[in-house]
């Protein structure tokens, strides 16, 4: 009896992490995805310790928790791991505003947006 276990998501040879309600635009966030895009891990993760952009912090975050549970739930080598897709998408938008001249209302939009980090192993050419 039970349930069924659900199927993967990703593939045998890969992990994911997910960070949603980053507090920042999703163009802003996609120059730093596309940074880490298709490079080792370790090289990825140096290059978002280096990066002067603030939320590198936070993509550095959801890459190493790619890593971990790469390393944890999957049973992956994490030598050999490398930032297989990391994608961006919208989330929700605060609406804010200030008074402008006139009676005028000036509208802010706050953008939240969300990251998916795929890793994958790959095996070594020789």
């Amino acid at each position: 009896m039970g349930k069924e276990k659900n199927p993967r998501r990703v593939a045998e040879n890969e992990a994911m992490a997910k960070l949603r309600s980053l507090r920042t635009s999703p163009q802003k966030l996609n120059l730093v995805a596309a940074m880490i895009r298709g490079k080792k891990v370790e090289k990825a993760i140096a290059d978002l310790t280096f990066s002067k952009k603030r939320i590198a912090v936070d993509v550095k975050k959801c890459l190493q928790s790619a890593i971990a549970n790469a390393e944890n739930n999957h049973n992956l080598d994490v030598d050999s791991l490398v930032v297989a897709e990391a994608w961006v998408g919208k989330n929700l938008t605060m609406k804010r505003g200030r008074p402008r001249a006139r009676g005028r209302f000036g509208r802010i939009t706050k953008p939240f947006s969300e990251l998916t980090i795929k890793v994958r192993q790959v095996e070594e050419q020789a």
